[in-house]
């Protein structure tokens, strides 16, 4: 059996409108020595023969997994358990890649010897193709999180623009009970708790993340809500055991912070069905019960913040207004700024 290089798993549900073009994207790589794993997880539609029919069509580089509906956690792991690379990398079945997303991917991985390597990414809009924003292609140095941990914090938690180490993700930790929502924030977390070696950046952007008509409407709920909060004081505990006390552990509490203080209130800001004072007051008690270190941290503080800039900046203001109870008005012109002036802010 021919060696390969890179693993990409594609998970799939109901896909049948875009899987084409991210196959197609797949097929047209400068990348050799490379296979592709498609994830059917239950759809519904015709992915499935979509998928078939692409992996008879090139047995030698496409391979399929087809599963009962797990939710894309799972669907991640099914590929990353049969994959034969050295590396794996995930991409969305909605999303594409130029043509030397792989090879991009490989190269730094060698030349950084590097357990996780970071790509940068365009969000496109679906409908009008506009690139609304080029993020994660400037050229960092590679570092290792246990010296730099605060680094973590600037990396988008997305893992559709990585590549690990396939013997990194085999020696995680994987979660008795994963979320239905930020699976790509526990999943990079643990990745990060795992790796001894380096971070790397290819310094470019090859991945197409796709915006849709119906990305700006944030529907959450609360089941889906207490599902990452039980996720993430597993991840918890996890740190505990390996990092207790350390700058990484307080890097972990700050990525929590960003998440459920911020993120995850825009969402429910969005909601009829949801309550957004109680959820805030929830997300409080949480926080400060499960993840003391968000209110000390470092990585929070107006000096760190105008060393480092960029993400930090952001973070500072941001974490500003949670604690002077400000939530609301900082929540709305979020949302103006997103929803009306159109300019994507992530966290």
């Amino acid at each position: 059996m021919e060696s390969v290089n890179v693993s990409v798993v594609v998970p799939c549900y109901n896909a049948e409108r875009t899987l084409p073009r991210c196959i197609d994207s797949l097929l047209a790589q400068t990348a050799d020595s490379f296979e592709v794993i498609c994830v059917n997880d239950g759809s519904k539609d015709s992915t499935l023969e979509l998928i078939r029919a692409a992996a008879e069509t090139h047995p030698e580089l496409i391979r399929y997994v087809d599963q009962k509906n797990a939710g894309l956690w799972n669907a991640r792991w099914s590929g990353t358990d049969v994959a034969r690379g050295e590396y794996v990398a995930y991409l969305d079945s909605d999303d594409y890649v130029d043509e030397t997303f792989v090879q991009a991917f490989l190269d730094t991985a060698r030349e950084a010897d590097a357990d996780i390597v970071v790509c940068g990414f365009k969000r496109i809009d679906e409908e009008t193709q506009e690139v609304l924003s080029v993020e994660m292609d400037d050229a960092r140095p590679p570092f290792r999180p246990l010296d730099d941990p605060g680094e973590l914090i600037s990396i988008n938690s997305a893992a559709w623009n990585k590549m690990f180490k396939r013997s990194l993700l085999l020696s995680m930790h994987r979660l008795d009970n994963p979320p239905q929502i930020l699976e790509d924030v526990t999943l990079s977390q643990l990745a990060y708790l795992a790796t001894k070696g380096t971070v790397a950046f290819t310094g470019s952007a090859p991945y197409r993340y796709m915006i849709h008509a119906d990305s700006m409407i944030n529907t959450i709920t609360s089941p889906q809500i207490e599902s990452i909060r039980r996720a993430l004081l597993e991840i918890r505990e996890h740190f505990l055991a390996e990092v207790p006390e350390s700058k990484l552990l307080e890097a972990f509490e700050t990525t929590v912070f960003l998440h459920m203080g911020i993120a995850i209130p825009f969402r429910v800001s969005a909601s009829d069905q949801m309550d957004l004072g109680r959820e805030l007051a929830l997300t409080t008690e949480y926080l400060d019960r499960w993840f003391p270190l968000w209110k000390t941290s470092r990585y929070m503080k107006a000096g760190y913040a105008l060393k480092h800039r960029g993400a930090f900046i952001k973070l500072f203001i941001a974490s500003r207004f949670y604690k002077w109870h400000l939530m609301r008005p900082f929540l709305a012109l979020y949302r103006f700024v997103v929803e009306r002036l159109h300019i994507e802010i992530k966290w």
